[in-house]
């Protein structure tokens, strides 16, 4: 019962947040969507953020699926692109509110997972320290989501294809000429 209270408080927010901004969404207005009283929304989740940040895990973790290795590193942006066109007003309310912090939150969160089986699957062999990979997936990490941020913030008109290729022709050999650069270093 406890899952279905929250998904259904998850769909009022998103339902919600295609018509305004988090910044004038109260929980009255949540509870009131999804026909809950405040007690029951405050039994579940501390405030609103705490409701927008378990939403974008449950999704997250739906869109990426298992695409979250060196081969299929580039679906799993995709799907990343993918969820946001598929809640791009939501996504845009978001982005042009205070809880903008969290959507960044999100994607840096989503985007370092992401990076981090790519760069442990690239370093199979090399004598490569975890706080070493972990620098290079931040680097990337601060890299894509920037990238992510800026075609939101123009309106998401480039296709998510394109933005893939061109960061697939930048990553393809510079990762595997790091993380050799900082074995040769041992």
């Amino acid at each position: 019962m406890t899952q279905i209270t929250k998904k259904a408080l998850a769909a009022s927010l998103k339902n919600l947040l295609t018509q305004k901004t988090l910044d004038k969404i109260t929980v009255i207005d949540i509870a009131r969507d999804c026909e809950v009283n405040r007690q029951t929304f405050y039994y579940h989740f501390h405030d609103i953020y705490d409701l927008l940040e378990w939403t974008f895990l449950q999704e997250a973790t739906r869109a990426l699926g298992a695409d979250k290795t060196y081969e299929t590193w580039q679906q799993g942006f995709l799907n990343i692109f993918g969820y946001i066109l598929d809640n791009k007003a939501l996504i845009g309310n978001i982005y042009h509110s205070a809880g903008r912090e969290q959507l960044v939150q999100y994607l840096y969160r989503e985007t370092h997972h992401l990076l981090m089986d790519v760069v442990r699957k690239k370093a199979e062999g090399l004598p490569v320290h975890e706080d070493e990979m972990t620098f290079i997936a931040q680097f990337y990490k601060y890299a894509f989501v920037g990238i992510l941020l800026e075609w939101i913030r123009a309106g998401m008109m480039q296709k998510p294809v394109d933005i893939v290729e061109k960061l697939t022709v930048l990553i393809q050999g510079n990762m595997e000429a790091t993380l050799e650069r900082y074995s040769a270093g041992r």
